[in-house]
């Protein structure tokens, strides 16, 4: 089929690239034009794993351009993957997804297409782009629309540093939409993958356990809320067990052999429960307060999604009080932070926690040294007003630190020679912001451990 992507963010590029892997003819449209110039290069402007790799065994079948006339006309399937940020309010952002609706639907060709919202929208946007590609096509067209095109919503369930595996091997498909055509079209772009009939890249298996992948098909309204109450309900898990975390520590209890044991019951389970300084990247923060927005709209409260934004912002306050408790004087205090990146395997820095934490260092007169093993690039060109305090090597963050906060458990980090960096420390103190490192381990070389909910 024949597929138009209009965003290369991280869900525009991983769903073209991945669609063209799959065998589909994949147009990417982005106005930015040094992206598009480096993705044609068979670059990615992104950090993902295994995303150049894909890049290179699907161009063959991926082109990328500026021009909406050169993707949409002949495109059986358009996907509008543009940002949706949250303005202060918490409702999203929506000029982008106006400008690209009205964009696409100037160029629908003769034939039937379906534009699928695939950008994180407010439960409502696929009636409201549809009323937008309608008045743009009669407005170029200069005639009346007779069933050219239908809106879809298809929203996505990426992890960042995961993102093409969580493409090929879904836990399920969702498509929404109340015309039957359209999902008969979806289907049908998705069937390789929804029964795993294609080759699977070699850097890149095919789950053992993965048998045909389920599709899951709504009306329009259902889909848009699927989005948001999934990254609300795994928000939350973190939330539940970085609270319960906080009582561990005041009982002295273990809190990752009580998430241990609470995981193990199938009907919890173990993913999203680990406890530390918190989510952060751009979907939990921006899809929750989307929700409270939303629900706000319709006169409704949702206090326990309030809650678990109010515990995971708490977090990154309890790395500052941690290391207060630990040192008594902040000011003048020589703090690390390792990792930049909101998690391992990324370069997104979205509200990231580092970020929050490095400030509020700053605020309370200590000095800091920060360092990532990817992000740092980013870094320099997002976070100017921190550049001097990035450190050139792992080294110069320990050395004559009086503590490291491990913030992003990149394995890089968790495979250090602690011992020798023990060494460079004024005062060996490590705080260990995502319960990664061993205590033991780390007692012995002569480190101090610290959690953030002061259990191990």
């Amino acid at each position: 089929m024949k597929v138009c992507v209009v965003g290369t963010g991280y869900v525009g590029l991983t769903t073209g690239v991945s669609l063209a892997f799959l065998g589909h003819d994949v147009t990417c449209v982005d106005l930015d034009q040094a992206k598009v110039d480096m993705l044609s290069a068979g670059k990615s402007p992104i950090y993902e794993p295994h995303m150049d790799s894909l890049l290179a065994d699907s161009a063959e079948r991926l082109r990328f351009t500026t021009d909406y006339g050169d993707a949409v006309p002949a495109a059986d399937v358009v996907f509008i993957a543009v940002q949706t940020p949250s303005l202060p309010d918490g409702n999203p952002d929506l000029r982008y997804l106006r400008s690209a609706a009205e964009s696409v639907g100037a160029h629908i060709g003769e034939g039937f297409t379906v534009v699928v919202n695939k950008s994180t929208v407010p439960i409502g946007s696929s009636n409201w782009v549809d009323s937008i590609l309608r008045e743009s096509f009669e407005r170029t067209h200069e005639r009346r629309s007779n069933g050219e095109f239908s809106v879809a919503s298809n929203p996505e369930f990426l992890r960042q540093g995961a993102a093409i595996k969580d493409t090929l091997y879904p836990d399920r498909v969702v498509v929404g939409s109340d015309n039957p055509r359209s999902l008969d079209v979806l289907n049908r772009l998705y069937r390789s993958l929804l029964n795993q009939t294609f080759t699977p890249p070699t850097y890149l298996p095919r789950p053992a356990e993965l048998g045909a992948v389920p599709m899951v098909s709504t009306d329009l309204a259902s889909a848009e809320l699927i989005k948001y109450a999934a990254n609300a309900f795994l928000a939350l898990k973190i939330s539940f067990a970085n609270e319960v975390g906080q009582l561990a520590g005041r009982v002295g209890a273990d809190i990752t052999q009580v998430t241990r044991g609470i995981g193990l019951d199938t009907r919890i389970g173990s993913r999203f429960l680990q406890p530390g300084i918190g989510w952060g990247g751009s979907c939990f923060g921006k899809d929750t307060a989307a929700l409270i927005a939303t629900a706000a709209d319709y006169h409704l409260e949702m206090p326990i999604v309030g809650a678990a934004r109010e515990v995971n912002q708490l977090q990154r306050r309890l790395v500052v009080d941690r290391l207060l408790d630990e040192l008594r004087i902040l000011k003048g205090r020589r703090i690390g932070l390792l990792g930049l990146a909101f998690k391992p395997d990324t370069d997104d820095m979205r509200d990231a926690p580092a970020l929050d934490i490095a400030r509020m260092l700053l605020d309370r007169g200590a000095r800091i040294s920060l360092h990532d093993p990817v992000a740092a690039d980013r870094f320099r060109r997002e976070q100017p007003d921190l550049v001097q305090y990035l450190a050139g090597d792992v080294e110069a963050v320990f050395d004559d630190s009086d503590a490291v906060v491990l913030v992003t458990e990149w394995s890089e980090y968790l495979d250090l020679d602690w011992g020798k960096l023990a060494g460079l420390m004024r005062s060996p103190v490590i705080l260990d912001g995502r319960h990664t490192l061993d205590p033991e381990k780390l007692g012995k070389l002569g480190y101090r451990y610290l959690s953030v909910t002061g259990s191990r």
